[in-house]
């Protein structure tokens, strides 16, 4: 199950990909359809509120998916940001893998670079845009635009000290998140706020595969191309924290709640790390693709 948020003849839908990703199955329309009910909410966070109710049906649906079956084509829809406003800001983790972790501090000394606990920062919901956004280039504060393909998790119900062993049992599933930085600004202001935050530095799509499509989210490869040439180039399984360590050390002082989500950190090719760097340049295009979630692509304004 793909779960997208789009738009089609000016209305806002959420509804789950077509076997063949070529289509959009809108879940209310289906819903009428099949069972001449109107249970399934409108937006991905009411959805993923709804939890086990939601989800029953959604299967049902899918059980009786036929060919007479309301779908829209993939090509005449807008995909937005799956969740488009998140209701907090995004968890993010830095320096979550190895060769990343070195790359960034300019060492060789894994002790020296590598966390011994997760780092944690946050962008806010101002970040977040669709798939073929355009992303700002915020030139009048930054010349250093980096780009960063990061797993994220979409929590599921809520969550509070919960124990490690126990942590899939809050995700509702995953999505694809760029963690767009202005290199500098991290630099300037000595900790990642400004560098991270700026409005658009969170490119967020093009849906959230449900966990049942994920048996494993250490095991997907993660890549990234700036105008087609492949920067990053890795596997989740590289994780120096794995996604219930973070879920468990974030839930021990931070309630978690339906429509969360957590970004698990980037692997080793972005732009800082080149010898000299190779920052983003105004109209740039970042294609990013995670296994079994799928590709977002955003270019840099001109």
């Amino acid at each position: 199950m793909q779960f997208v948020t789009f738009q089609a003849n000016g209305k806002t839908d959420i509804g789950i990909l077509s076997a063949d990703s070529k289509a959009v199955i809108p879940l209310q329309a289906a819903e009428r359809f099949y069972y001449k009910s109107a249970t399934l909410p409108g937006t991905m966070q009411e959805l993923i509120e709804q939890g086990d109710a939601a989800m029953d049906m959604v299967r049902k649906i899918i059980a009786k998916l036929d060919g007479a079956c309301p779908k829209v084509p993939l090509s005449d829809v807008q995909l937005l940001a799956p969740i488009p406003r998140p209701r907090k800001n995004i968890f993010c983790v830095g320096k979550n893998y190895v060769e990343h972790a070195l790359e960034f501090e300019k060492t060789t000394d894994v002790n020296l670079a590598v966390p011994k606990v997760p780092v944690i920062f946050t962008k806010p919901p101002t970040c977040v845009v669709g798939p073929g956004a355009i992303v700002k280039n915020h030139k009048h504060a930054t010349s250093q635009l980096d780009y960063e393909v990061e797993l994220a998790v979409v929590i599921g119900k809520t969550a509070f000290r919960v124990a490690k062993e126990n942590a899939y049992d809050y995700v509702f599933g995953y999505t694809i998140m760029n963690d767009v930085s202005a290199r500098d600004l991290q630099k300037l202001h000595a900790q990642w706020v400004m560098g991270k935050a700026a409005d658009t530095f969170a490119p967020l799509g093009p849906c959230i595969t449900h966990k049942s499509g994920i048996p494993d989210p250490h095991n997907l490869y993660i890549k990234t191309s700036i105008n087609g040439e492949l920067r990053q180039n890795a596997n989740t399984k590289q994780m120096v924290f794995d996604i219930p360590t973070l879920i468990a050390t974030l839930s021990s002082v931070i309630t978690l709640e339906p429509g969360d989500i957590i970004a698990t950190g980037t692997p080793s090719g972005v732009g800082v790390g080149f010898n000299p760097p190779q920052f983003m340049n105004f109209g740039d295009e970042m294609r990013l693709e995670i296994e079994k979630i799928g590709v977002l692509v955003n270019t840099i304004e001109k």
